[in-house]
């Protein structure tokens, strides 16, 4: 039996040979570079496109990570011994002057901002009492392509110039 199911596929391979044989008979041989030269640039989109993959799903993780670092305070979720009583830090990643985005602050605690005496409206990810949690934050959003990620101070709840707070936490 096996010698027979054995036989009807070689005899099916045999044909399949004999098919694309008279294939290639016909082809010039410039259609068959044609044909190998497009199968080669399929075939490094593919591993492009393979190793894109990896590079998206490693930063999906990275950011799964750092949003369960922004729900959970932090890292430890510990006050830090470099902090400062009524100080916060934030990440600025835009200002606008003709966008708002102000909807989506009530679903979002850690998204806010604010409209400066200009009309300008500026936007912030995050909630830091240590700089240097915020300072990692903003180079991980710098690594995702938001490359105007800064880090801005609040003291009791007021924008303050960065330095004014820096000598307390570094």
């Amino acid at each position: 039996m096996f010698l027979a199911v054995f036989a009807g596929y070689a005899q099916s391979d045999k044909e399949t040979e004999k098919e694309w044989a008279k294939k290639l008979k016909s082809l010039t041989p410039l259609e068959y570079k044609r044909l190998v030269e497009e199968n080669e640039a399929l075939s490094s989109q593919v591993s492009q496109t393979a190793s894109l993959k990896s590079e998206v799903d490693a930063k999906n993780a990275e950011i799964e990570q750092l949003k369960k670092r922004l729900a959970g305070g932090g890292s430890s979720g510990n006050v830090s011994p470099k902090t400062v009583p009524g100080v916060v830090f934030k990440v600025q990643v835009g200002s606008f002057r003709n966008k708002d985005l102000s909807k989506y602050f009530d679903n979002n605690p850690n998204f806010s901002g604010e409209v400066d005496k200009d009309g300008i409206k500026k936007y912030t990810l995050g909630n830091f009492s240590d700089y240097w949690e915020a300072n990692s934050f903003k180079k991980a959003l710098r690594e995702m392509g938001v490359k105007d990620a800064w880090i801005v101070a609040y003291k009791n709840g007021e924008r303050v110039p960065i330095k004014d707070v820096l000598e307390g936490v570094l």
